[in-house]
């Protein structure tokens, strides 16, 4: 028998099927001869997103700003030590043990790693199918029929069923690993990195096979990046992280054209163009991204923020923690200072030339 599927009370259209408020999550680090909590790893740190149904939201930055965790929490395969988490209306956050079960049948992941994620000892077409097993859709032949389409769909033929994750190449595992995350129909889909590790002639194949798919099958996805190039492609909204909280969120257009927070800034002026009569200025941050372990008081990136010494009152970087707060009616930025467009920057750059590790691309 299997589990029934969770359905929400009817809701506005404007409603999103996912909202995230405050969300946090601490990993203890343990030490001793007792083994006891020394200190805490904020992974992240008071995360509030929403991601619309049918949209593509892409969720990018530095390795090690929380990113992957934030997918993770949302899919609770993972605890959150603090937070809301609502999964179309519903408060998910809080639900433990067997009562996740029909949750999960909408909440699908595909793992950067198609390879670590496949049971090296069992056939490609019972590792797409072992979801409809477990939620008990379906006789045998049924599962099996389902199966074979799904992979049809991604591009793999029915004779490969029968094979081992090994006679793959790492596209065709990739779309193993698509295909038995969309067998099973979930409302969201979250891709973790699922390119970065391909080939760039294999990583666009399977970024227009995910937006082909989400066009068919009507999917939600929250992608997760740290290639802006890749997320330019395929997002709709594009949320920034930088040391475990939100920097910036705004639509594709916005991020790239108009980027307000300073951190977002440098990641665009590192985005090589494709023009040898353009010569943009990049933008060389100082210093290492600070340890989780002991964040910056203040706003987290003020160690590093090349705006600061030329914007207000600089003090107040370092003593209060900015909110994400609306600086137009598209954008959202945690910054003190959100006005400095790309005339304010261009200007800041060019007076600062002298002092600031700015150089032409």
């Amino acid at each position: 028998m299997s589990d029934p599927v969770p359905v929400a009370a009817p809701a506005p259209a404007e409603q999103p099927l996912v909202e995230v408020r405050g969300l946090v999550k601490s990993f203890p680090i343990r030490g001793g001869l007792l083994r006891r909590t020394v200190a805490e790893v904020r992974a992240v740190d008071g995360v509030d997103l929403t991601i619309r149904r049918g949209e593509t939201l892409g969720l990018v930055g530095e390795s090690g700003c929380g990113k992957t965790t934030v997918g993770r929490l949302i899919l609770r395969l993972i605890d959150p030590t603090a937070g809301s988490i609502r999964f179309d209306g519903e408060e998910i956050s809080g639900i433990t043990g067997s009562a996740l079960r029909p949750w999960r049948r909408r909440m699908q992941i595909i793992f950067q790693d198609p390879y670590a994620s496949l049971d090296p000892r069992s056939p490609i077409g019972e590792s797409i199918g072992e979801g409809l097993r477990i939620h008990g859709i379906g006789d045998p032949r049924e599962r099996e029929e389902r199966v074979l389409r799904m992979m049809d769909r991604v591009g793999l033929r029915a004779d490969q069923a029968r094979r081992y994750p090994h006679e793959f190449s790492g596209g065709q595992r990739q779309r193993i690993g698509i295909a038995r995350a969309l067998v099973l129909e979930p409302d969201l889909v979250v891709c973790d990195e699922p390119v970065s590790a391909l080939d760039v002639s294999i990583q666009a194949q399977v970024l227009n096979l995910l937006r082909e798919l989400q066009r068919e099958l009507g999917l939600t996805l929250l992608f997760i990046a740290h290639n802006m190039g890749v997320v330019e492609h395929i997002s709709d909204r594009v949320a920034v992280m930088y040391l475990g909280r939100v920097a910036e969120i705004a639509d594709r257009e916005t991020t790239y054209r108009d980027p307000r927070h300073p951190y977002t800034q440098a990641l665009m002026s590192a985005i090589p163009v494709p023009d040898p009569e353009r010569r943009p200025r990049r933008i060389l941050l100082a210093g290492d991204v600070p340890s989780p372990v002991d964040p910056p008081s203040g706003c987290s990136f003020h160690p590093r923020c090349w705006m600061r010494p030329r914007l207000g009152n600089p003090e107040r970087c370092a003593t209060e923690r900015p909110e994400l707060v609306a600086a137009t009616a598209l954008q959202s930025v945690a910054c003190h200072f959100p006005d400095a467009g790309p005339a304010e920057r261009d200007a800041l750059l060019a007076g600062m030339a002298a002092d600031l590790p700015v150089r032409p691309a």
